[in-house]
Formats: structure tokens, C-alpha cells, sequence
């Protein structure tokens, strides 16, 4: 008698969730907010490019592994994918995806809680075949983003620059179409990481200059990124007096 009542107050709150119009809420598209790209990231792309493309025009491509949370992707890893595009029509690509899904197998041994959620490639912008590029990876994670990694820096900016793809309707005009559209991307690291990239940089710096000139390097250096920060401030705030910005 209580397992057929139990059976009842069971079926009733399944026909009230489904009444409520829960399940479409659990299965949409969830918008990306901000991307947190992790050091190891960006040293898997420089590695990938100098040994696929150093001293050429082209670029490479991988994929981005790691969690979502509230709209926010943190970028814990990535691996390199053979990638090929026409010079004369970058619309013409090729990218191996049963490679990609192999790797993908391979790192999901190491780390299930790793999962794809967006790609990268050296850019250094936006290229005519990326939204083919973008819905090829959306079989394998609904909203990708897309970080382009810049590995020739000449500025003190942060390296990375953050997509994701949207569907924008016409109207009457004709059918919708899938356009990119810009997130905010920072660079995060764990305690770990941190210390594994000030190891790094004493490695790589030029032992043969004095201390005193290291430092007033780093805080030119340091000056110069924020005297960009700023003029990227006092640019949106013209902007927003001048009534441009929506």
C-alpha cells in the first residue's frame, strides 16, 4: 500500500516538473562569461607553433580542456590537433578530428573531470573559415569558446582574446547566421603553477645583465602595461559620454 502511494507521489511531482518547464532549462545553451586561461595553456600553443609553424604565415590549432562554473571556463589544458588551410582561401580547411577524439579518450584516463570546452588557435584574428572550425567542435561541448593566442607578443596586453559563437537572426531579410562574439579572458594559475612559472623565468633570464637593470626592466615594463590599461579605460569612458557605447 505505501509503495503504491510512494509510485503515485512519484508520477504526480514528474508531471509537475514537466509542467513547469524544467528540463529545457537544464539542457540550453549556457552563455560564456569570462574565459581563465592557465599557464600550461599558453605553453602548449608556443610549443605547438614553433614546432608546426615557426618562421611561416601560418597557424595552428588545438583544443581547450577543463570545467565550466557558472558561465565562467577554466582552461586547465590543451592539446595540439593536425590542422591544414588553403593560403589562398582559408576557407578551405582541413582539421583531423579522429586524432582529436583519440586525444580526447587518451585524456580522459588521465583526468575525467577535464572535459573539451573550447579550441584555440595563433590567429592572430578571426579568419573567414572559424564558425566551420567552431561548429565542428560544438559536437563535442555545446557553447566552445574560441581563444585565440597570440605568441608574438609586442605589448604588454594579456595574450588571449576570448569568443564564443552566437546565431543572430535577420529577420525577413534572410536566414539566421552564426557570428563570433567577443568575452572578457584573464589568465589564471593555481598555487602550484605560479611557482612552477617564477622557476621558468629565472631560467630564461639573461644572466649576464645586473640585477639592478632586471629590475628596472620589469617595472618599465610594468609602467607600460598600465599606461594601456588606463588608456583602454579613459577610451570606454569617452565613449560612454559621448553616448557610443549601447
Amino acid at each position: 500500500f505505501f509503495s503504491l502511494r510512494r509510485t503515485k507521489a512519484l508520477a504526480m511531482a514528474a508531471v509537475a516538473l514537466a509542467e513547469a518547464d524544467i528540463t529545457p532549462a537544464l539542457t540550453a545553451r549556457a552563455e560564456p562569461l569570462n574565459v581563465v586561461v592557465h599557464p600550461i595553456v599558453l605553453l602548449n600553443a608556443v610549443d605547438h607553433y614553433n614546432r608546426v609553424a615557426r618562421d611561416t604565415k601560418r597557424r595552428v590549432v588545438g583544443i581547450l580542456l577543463g570545467e565550466i562554473s557558472r558561465g565562467v571556463y577554466d582552461v586547465t589544458s590543451s592539446f595540439a590537433v593536425p590542422f591544414e588551410e588553403d593560403e589562398k582561401d582559408p576557407s578551405i580547411w582541413f582539421l583531423d578530428h579522429n586524432f582529436l577524439e583519440q586525444m580526447h579518450a587518451m585524456f580522459k584516463k588521465v583526468s575525467a573531470r577535464e572535459k573539451i570546452i573550447g579550441w584555440y588557435s595563433t590567429g592572430p584574428r578571426i579568419r573567414p573559415g572559424d564558425i566551420d572550425i567552431d561548429k565542428l567542435v560544438r559536437r563535442y561541448t555545446p557553447t566552445p569558446a574560441y581563444v585565440i593566442i597570440d605568441v608574438k607578443p609586442v605589448s604588454m596586453k594579456i595574450p588571449t582574446t576570448a569568443y564564443y559563437a552566437v546565431e543572430e537572426s535577420k529577420g525577413d531579410v534572410g536566414p539566421p547566421s552564426w557570428t563570433f562574439k567577443h568575452i572578457t579572458s584573464e589568465i589564471g594559475a593555481l598555487e602550484s603553477e605560479e611557482v612552477g612559472v617564477e622557476h621558468l623565468l629565472r631560467d630564461v633570464k639573461d644572466t649576464t645583465i645586473s640585477t639592478l637593470s632586471n629590475e628596472v626592466t620589469a617595472k618599465l615594463s610594468a609602467i607600460r602595461g598600465l599606461q594601456e590599461r588606463l588608456g583602454e579605460i579613459g577610451g570606454g569612458f569617452k565613449q560612454g559620454i559621448g553616448g557610443e557605447l549601447a
